[in-house]
């Protein structure tokens, strides 16, 4: 069956299907506990009796398992991926991530985050790709940082990493420490926020500020490289480098996401498009808050310190940063969105010509719907 007729048969149900999702928890409750009001309320919302919900579920999961099989546009696809994450919510109950922190770290965000890996790939060149270019230009026209960072700012970032301090970094004594944390969680804070808030211009702030973030902390790092401070500069950022930058990307990519929910919310409103991936976008701010605050601790507490040598901080930073991408890039494979839509379109592309799915097949989609529990994690470009 050609795409077309596909859709002007099932486009209709679709739509229902839809306009009953979008009742909030609150009155999906009311729907089966207030009998007085169900009538009045299905008409109203769903056009059809709520007792058919997991029936019209294992309809939209066979719908997709079709769509899959016959390649159909990538529009139509991720339109039934999205209804299909939504019928799971209503069905099963989506957990709020409060409710399974546990769960979330331990596979829920990596396989977030891999999901979306379009806008984190998007967001890392955005940052990383002028940090890195400025801190090699810099070697050989010094001069540039002061086009980027003013020479006030630039004679006080030196001041903070000049060999002869007794501690690295903004200068204070060891007692101030945990106030000298709080310090450090608002300043990346406040550079996160700046990312991720950023997409409501269209993604074009995210996009700024990745970049002009990038600029600042390649200038920064580029210069005083340039001038001999690398064991205290390189060693001070060493630590906490791998959690902070990091939660600069995730920010970054967030901001994208809505950004992208702005430019193309396909056939829904733009107010809608962004709800609807608002769970993931979330996901993935609590992810880069995580990381943020436990950057801060470091660089408040270790990174500052002039006590453990250069090449144990070196050593720690490294080892820092391959426990990170080996996080985000290994753990929750067994359970991996692509894993279980490859398992999806496998067996339920088996039965695309019958009237149902099995409960196998319901079974694999219902895994693939629990990362949805988290973000809708198909909305990755």
């Amino acid at each position: 069956m050609k795409q077309e007729k596909f859709e002007s048969q099932y486009l209709a149900r679709w739509d229902q299907f839809e306009r009953g999702m979008a009742l909030t928890p609150k009155q999906r409750r009311t729907l089966k506990t207030d009998g007085s009001k169900t009538a009045k309320a299905i008409d109203a919302a769903f056009a059809w009796p709520l007792e058919q919900l997991p029936q019209r579920y294992r309809e939209i999961c066979h719908h997709l398992a079709l769509a899959r099989d016959r390649h159909y546009s990538s529009t139509l696809v991720e339109r039934l991926e999205r209804l299909v994450l939504m019928g799971h919510q209503a069905l099963y109950g989506a957990q709020e991530i409060s409710g399974g922190v546990g769960r979330f770290l331990r596979g829920g965000l990596p396989r977030l985050v891999r999901a979306h890996s379009g806008y984190v790939v998007a967001s890392t060149l955005l940052f990383f790709g002028p940090l890195i270019a400025c801190i090699i230009a810099i070697q050989y026209f010094p001069d540039f940082a002061y086009l980027i960072v003013s020479p006030d700012q630039m004679a006080d970032v030196q001041q903070m990493y000049a060999p002869g301090n007794p501690r690295l970094g903004i200068q204070r004594d060891a007692s101030n420490d945990f106030l000298m944390f709080g310090f450090y969680v608002a300043n990346n804070v406040r550079i996160d926020f700046q990312c991720f808030a950023g997409g409501l211009l269209f993604g074009v702030g995210a996009i700024f500020f990745l970049l002009f973030n990038g600029l600042s902390i390649g200038a920064i790092a580029g210069h005083l490289t340039h001038v001999g401070y690398i064991e205290t500069f390189w060693g001070f950022v060493a630590g906490h480098s791998a959690f902070e930058l990091t939660g600069i990307v995730l920010s970054g990519a967030a901001g994208l996401m809505l950004g992208m929910a702005l430019v193309a919310p396909g056939r829904q409103t733009r107010f809608a498009a962004v709800k609807s991936r608002m769970p993931a976008i979330i996901g993935v701010v609590y992810g880069a808050a995580l990381l943020t605050f436990l950057a801060a601790f470091i660089e408040a507490f270790w990174s500052a310190s002039r006590v453990p040598p250069v090449q144990v901080k070196y050593a720690v930073g490294v080892a820092l940063w391959v426990v990170t991408l080996a996080y985000f890039i290994f753990v929750g494979r067994g359970n991996d969105v692509a894993g279980e839509q490859a398992i999806g379109r496998k067996k339920m592309g088996q039965t695309a010509r019958g009237p149902a799915i099995n409960a196998t097949e319901v079974s694999e989609v219902r895994q693939v719907g629990q990362v949805g529990q988290v973000s809708r994690a198909t909305n990755a470009p």
